[in-house]
C-alpha cells in the first residue's frame, strides 16, 4: 500500500511541476585531430574547486549532466556536499539539480535533455528523484520496494527503468519501468538476489536490457510482448551488461577481457577483443571502450562499421555509460590530468567532452 501511495503521490507530483520545456571555448589539445574543452566550469568559466564525474551527454550533444562537490559551479552551490549539475552547451549555462540526497551514483540525462534522474540516500533506504532540467525542480519517485536505484531514462524522460530492492537487509529485487505519465508500473524480471542487474532502456521506452548478476546472463525485454529473449550471449560463457542503444538494435556487453555488441534484429556479436567497452552512441554505431593496453591511450572511439579509432583521451581518463553523443560527435570523460586543457592548475578531477568533427 505503502509503494503504490508513493507511487500515486510521484507521478501526481511530477504532472504538476514538471511542465512542458521550453565558459571557454574548446581548445584543440593532444594533436588528436579534435578539440577538446572542460565542461565542470562555472559559466563564467571558473574551473570548478571540487571533484566533478559520472558525466552524460545527451544524442544532440547540448546538454551535459555530471555530479560534483564544487562550491562555486552556480551560486547556490555553496556547501561542498556532492550534487548534480546539466550543463547547456548551446547557451554555456549550468544549473543545479536541487534534492537533499547525495547521488550514490552517476546521474542521468534524458536524450531531449529536460529530464534527470539520480540515485540518492533517504534515510535508511535509496530513492530516485526526477528533475526538470528546466528549472532544477525535483521530486522523488516511488517504487514497489523498500529501495529505487540504478535508474534509466527514455529519450522523452516518459519511462524510468530502475531496480527496486526488498526487506532490510535486502534479499530479492525485480527490474521495472514506471510511466510517469500514466502512473503505471511493469515489472520486467524477478530475482531472489541482489547482484547486479544494471537495466538499461531504450530511446522510445520500448525495450529493456538488463542483466541477471547471480547468472551472469544479459536479457532483453520488449513492451510490445511484455516478454524477454535471452540469455543473449553465448551460454558457455558469463557476460556483463554495459549500454542497450538507444534505438534499441544494439546491446554491449563484457565477457573475460572481451566486448561485444549484440545486434538485435539479427542476432549476432561483433568481438572487440582485450578492451573494456564504456558506452554506445545512441545509432549503436559507435564504441566508447578502454582498452586492456594501459601504456596508450586511456579512452577510444571505434566505429564499428569500418572497424577504425579515434582516440577520445591519451591521458589517464575515464568514462561512464551514455557518454557519447549520436554519431560519435562528442565524448564526455573525467580526468585528474592537468594538461588536457590550458589553464586546469588544481589538481581536481574534471569533466572534458571531446569534439570529432
Amino acid at each position: 500500500m505503502r509503494a503504490a501511495l508513493g507511487a500515486a503521490v510521484a507521478a501526481c507530483a511530477v504532472t504538476a511541476l514538471l511542465p512542458a520545456a521550453a565558459s571557454a571555448e574548446p581548445t584543440t589539445a593532444g594533436g588528436l585531430g579534435s578539440s577538446v574543452e572542460r565542461v565542470s566550469v562555472a559559466a563564467d568559466g571558473t574551473q570548478a574547486d571540487g571533484d566533478s564525474a559520472g558525466a552524460s551527454i545527451t544524442p544532440d550533444g547540448r546538454h551535459v549532466v555530471f555530479s560534483s562537490s564544487a562550491k562555486n559551479l552556480t551560486p547556490d552551490a555553496t556547501t561542498g556536499s556532492e550534487k548534480v549539475f546539466v550543463r547547456d552547451q548551446q547557451t554555456r549555462q549550468i544549473k543545479q539539480m536541487s534534492s537533499n540526497s547525495t547521488p550514490i551514483q552517476p546521474p542521468v540525462i534524458s536524450g531531449d535533455g529536460q529530464y534527470v534522474a539520480q540515485w540518492g540516500k533517504l534515510f535508511k533506504d535509496t530513492k530516485i528523484f526526477l528533475s526538470q532540467a528546466g528549472t532544477g525542480r525535483t521530486i522523488g519517485i516511488g517504487c514497489s520496494g523498500l529501495s529505487c536505484s540504478q535508474p534509466s531514462l527514455s529519450a522523452d524522460g516518459r519511462y524510468i527503468a530502475h531496480v527496486a530492492t526488498f526487506n532490510r537487509p535486502a534479499s530479492r529485487q525485480s527490474v521495472e519501468v514506471i510511466d510517469w505519465h500514466a502512473g503505471t508500473k511493469v515489472t520486467v524480471a524477478e530475482f531472489e538476489h541482489t547482484l547486479p542487474a544494471r537495466p538499461s532502456i531504450s530511446g522510445d521506452g520500448r525495450y529493456v536490457a538488463y542483466e541477471d548478476g547471480e547468472a551472469g546472463d544479459v536479457f532483453v525485454w520488449d513492451r510490445t510482448s511484455g516478454t524477454s529473449s535471452g540469455p543473449i550471449e553465448d551460454s558457455s560463457k558469463g557476460a556483463t551488461l554495459v549500454q542497450l542503444s538507444d534505438d534499441g538494435t544494439k546491446v554491449v556487453y563484457l565477457s573475460g577481457s572481451d566486448t561485444y555488441v549484440h545486434d538485435m534484429p539479427s542476432g549476432t556479436d561483433q568481438l572487440v577483443p582485450n578492451v573494456r567497452g564504456v558506452a554506445i552512441d545512441p545509432t549503436g554505431r559507435y564504441l566508447l571502450y578502454a582498452p586492456a593496453d594501459t601504456t596508450g591511450p586511456s579512452l577510444t572511439l571505434r566505429d564499428l562499421q569500418t572497424d577504425t579509432d579515434k582516440i577520445v583521451s591519451d591521458q589517464p581518463a575515464s568514462a561512464v555509460s551514455h557518454a557519447v553523443s549520436a554519431g560519435g560527435r562528442d565524448v564526455v570523460f573525467q580526468s585528474t590530468a592537468g594538461g588536457i586543457v590550458p589553464g586546469d592548475t588544481n589538481g581536481k578531477s574534471h569533466v572534458f567532452v571531446r569534439h570529432f568533427g
